[in-house]
């Protein structure tokens, strides 16, 4: 099969040649163990992967026409520019935000190459896909993190862009995915089931409804004897209230206040508001698995957890080898949600308020602290990775990773063996890598 690759970007040409000097052809040996240590990562793409080492990246697409065409490059560290990140909490919320960033570009890329011999490609504006938006994939240290995506909606492009996409800085098509991903997943997994937990509550009557005073009253000013005749006046007055009150509307909006009457988050309130935001995520990544489409790039993040399998063992990077391997990966982002909502449920019940508004939003404001958290729980656990505490934690994502994985054939594992060779093509050598540790 041909593969066509990419020249890496302009001031990155001598890298690549001096990696690939030095680099056996095509990678396929046995690993060594200092090669071994190297943790990659990688995200599921339009027909597509793109793999993910400390100190780059590459995307590999088949084409239409059945080529493999490819791309990579160097990608420093935010944390080596701004060494404020390095801090705990604080890099986790940017390789969070540098991830997303590189997996949206690499989503454009890939449909870019995917569909630019379709006819349909010159027709088509940009339309709403279902995709794999991207999980934690850098780490710090001796951690690189997540690998694999989590499901989300990104507008992906299906109009033909221009060849050197993966080149530009971050764009404003590329700025509006994020925006509306942040959007979606807010009203989806922070507002819907806060408001449902809460009116859960109130029907339960596990806290106490509103007060009841003012239509109590009422009745109690009425049934009083008449001491005069203000009373008569009274009733004269609101004879046109009971119509107006009853009205379905009037209903609706009261019974609408009834369950938005704020209940102060708990521990088992936290519990029940988690399980709802999975139950959320586990329907929307079964109905996505029965979309054909989304089934191909659920094929293409299986191919990628074998790829990542086969490295880890240390085998050479052949499809005979990766075929063998399991699909569910402890560190894919499924694992990484369950660790959120770990992480959401101690937070959210130590920072609560009496107001429905304010916890939404104190929600909301902290989605960047239990991302940063649970990125350092993640950290903290994979240094053993065959620890007790570490499989616990991994163990639901990768139950849940039979529906967001799926079986891949030869070629599609052809594609993720070729992102993970010209990533690694521009690592430095395990001697460079040993003499300047990442930061």
């Amino acid at each position: 099969m041909h593969s066509a690759t990419q020249r890496p970007e302009p001031g990155k040409v001598g890298v690549a040649v001096f990696q690939h000097a030095f680099l056996p052809e095509g990678l396929n040996k046995t690993v060594s163990a200092n090669e071994r240590d190297l943790i990659v990562g990688g995200q599921a793409v339009i027909e597509g992967v793109m793999m993910r080492t400390p100190s780059a990246y590459a995307i590999a697409v088949r084409k239409a026409d059945g080529t493999i065409v490819n791309t990579a490059a160097v990608l420093p560290k935010w944390s080596d520019k701004y060494p404020i990140l390095k801090l705990p909490v604080l890099r986790g919320g940017a390789v969070l935000v540098q991830s997303m960033g590189l997996g949206i570009k690499a989503l454009n890329y890939s449909a870019n190459q995917a569909f630019a011999d379709a006819e349909v490609a010159e027709a088509a504006e940009v339309e709403v896909a279902t995709a794999l938006r991207p999980a934690v994939i850098e780490g710090e240290g001796d951690f690189a993190g997540i690998t694999g995506g989590l499901p989300g909606l990104i507008p992906v492009p299906t109009q033909k862009r221009a060849k050197d996409e993966m080149k530009k800085g971050t764009t404003a098509a590329a700025a509006g995915s994020i925006i509306f991903a942040i959007i979606f997943n807010v009203l989806l997994f922070i507002v819907a089931p806060l408001l449902l937990t809460n009116a859960l509550f109130i029907a339960a009557g596990w806290v106490t409804p509103p007060s009841a005073a003012e239509p109590t009253s009422v009745v109690q000013t009425q049934g009083a004897p008449a001491a005069s005749a203000e009373p008569a006046v009274a009733a004269t007055t609101n004879a046109s209230a009971p119509a107006t009150n009853n009205a379905w509307y009037a209903r609706a909006w009261r019974s609408v206040k009834t369950y938005l009457h704020p209940v102060r988050p708990t521990v088992g309130f936290n519990l029940i508001d988690g399980l709802i935001r999975m139950s959320f995520f586990i329907i929307m990544i079964f109905s996505f698995s029965l979309i054909k489409d989304i089934r191909r790039v659920f094929e293409y993040h299986g191919a990628e957890h074998k790829t990542v399998f086969t490295w880890e063992n240390g085998l050479a990077l052949t499809v005979e080898n990766a075929r063998t391997q399991p699909r569910q990966h402890p560190r894919c982002g499924t694992s990484f949600l369950m660790v959120v909502m770990l992480v959401s449920i101690v937070l959210f019940s130590v920072i609560k308020f009496d107001s429905l508004l304010y916890n939404m939003l104190v929600r909301i404001a902290l989605m960047p602290v239990v991302a940063g958290l649970s990125y350092e729980v993640i950290r903290l656990s994979a240094k053993k990775e065959g620890g007790i505490i570490f499989k616990l934690i991994t163990l639901p994502g990768v139950w849940l990773q039979n529906i967001t994985t799926k079986e891949p054939d030869d070629k599609q594992l052809e594609v993720a063996l070729i992102a993970l060779k010209e990533s690694l093509k521009l690592e430095p050598q395990p001697q460079t890598a040993e003499a300047t540790p990442l930061a």
